[in-house]
């Protein structure tokens, strides 16, 4: 699916896999994941998930996520099961609002509303100077809360150091800033950046590290006083346990589409709770995500990343959007989202 982004000639296209779960009372949930496997995610939910969830009470969360596991991940294996167990339990939890007519958020504990946001803009592809133009459009839009995309160049992290001292310069100190590598770099290329942007008031740096290495998140956080954030593709809660109990992380980030749901996602935030850390969305998927953020009392942030908040606009009915740094979510039963129909099918892939 192609999304436009400002500055940018072509539009970036991603996937997602998108999942509807019918019930015989005619309420009907819609879910969603990100489209890595996504035909390996296809066929496991048409032919082996969907004939088992057949007959099953869809009200009933946290029995069919552990049938589902011990049915097809005895072992707890994450990658394409996570993914698609995600996509079905949002479906559930969408039925489940739709049917008690309640919103997902206030279902899940109903903490927070209003919840706090910012925009990912700072995207590998601009130049400096675009990157300097959108953030100046944001702020006076009155966002207050940036990121932006590091490890341009893995091996020479002066040249993000130099986007980052640009972007804070034309947007003044009062303008929250975060960085996210994407797992890119080496622990000595991503303490070289440190290093660079601790004068630079550094919000967070997200999954500085190879592979999200546990132990050399928690090495690194040793050594710099800008917070690390980590987690939002992490598959299930036991590697966010090794997150959080290895001290790897100062910011928590489940993300609902990839960790399995909110009947997974609510395990992390609570993990995160007892250990005292927030937790913020990562990831994307800004319109499932608001609903664990404001339903957690630990929940911090929803991120609206050019690109998925841009499939999201495309593939929902007005959804929900940022005003002035904060999202407010609707009182609609289940996740208040209206697909749009006509733009799944055009973009759909045989």
């Amino acid at each position: 699916m192609p999304v436009e982004v400002p500055l940018l000639k072509e539009p970036i296209v991603t996937s997602v896999l998108f999942v509807a779960v019918e019930t015989d009372t005619g309420v009907t949930g819609f879910g969603l994941t990100r489209g890595a496997q996504r035909f390996a995610l296809k066929e496991f939910i048409n032919r082996e998930a969907g004939p088992f969830l057949k007959d099953k009470n869809p009200l009933e969360t946290e029995r069919i996520w552990n049938q589902l596991l011990k049915q097809f991940n005895a072992r707890v294996q994450t990658g394409m099961w996570s993914s698609a167990v995600s996509a079905i339990d949002i479906a559930l939890w969408d039925i489940k609002g739709k049917h008690y007519k309640e919103a997902v958020w206030r279902l899940l504990g109903g903490a927070q509303n209003p919840v706090q946001a910012y925009v990912t803009f700072g995207l590998k592809q601009y130049t400096k100077e675009q990157l300097i133009e959108v953030a100046k459009q944001l702020v006076k839009q009155g966002e207050t809360r940036l990121k932006m995309v590091v490890a341009v160049d893995p091996e020479n992290p002066r040249i993000d150091a130099e986007r980052v001292k640009a972007v804070r310069k034309a947007v003044g100190d009062e303008v929250e800033l975060m960085i996210d590598a994407n797992y890119l770099f080496s622990f000595n290329r991503a303490l070289e950046l440190c290093k660079l942007l601790e004068p630079y008031h550094i919000t967070w740096f997200e999954e500085p590290v190879y592979q999200n290495d546990a132990l050399l998140l928690a090495d690194l956080r040793r050594h710099t006083s800008i917070p690390i954030a980590a987690g939002q593709n992490e598959g299930h809660r036991f590697r966010h346990r090794e997150l959080i109990a290895n001290h790897a992380v100062d910011i928590a980030q489940p993300n609902v589409c990839s960790v399995g749901g909110y009947t997974e996602a609510v395990k992390v935030a609570a993990l995160a709770q007892a250990f005292n850390l927030p937790i913020a969305n990562g990831g994307g998927w800004p319109h499932h995500n608001m609903h664990l953020q404001a339903a957690m009392a630990n929940g911090w942030r929803v991120e609206f990343h050019f690109e998925m908040w841009g499939v999201g606009d495309k593939i929902y009915k007005e959804p929900p959007a940022p005003i002035n740094g904060w999202v407010t979510l609707p009182d609609t039963p289940g996740l208040g989202l209206e697909p749009r129909f006509d733009a799944l099918k055009e973009f759909e892939e045989k």
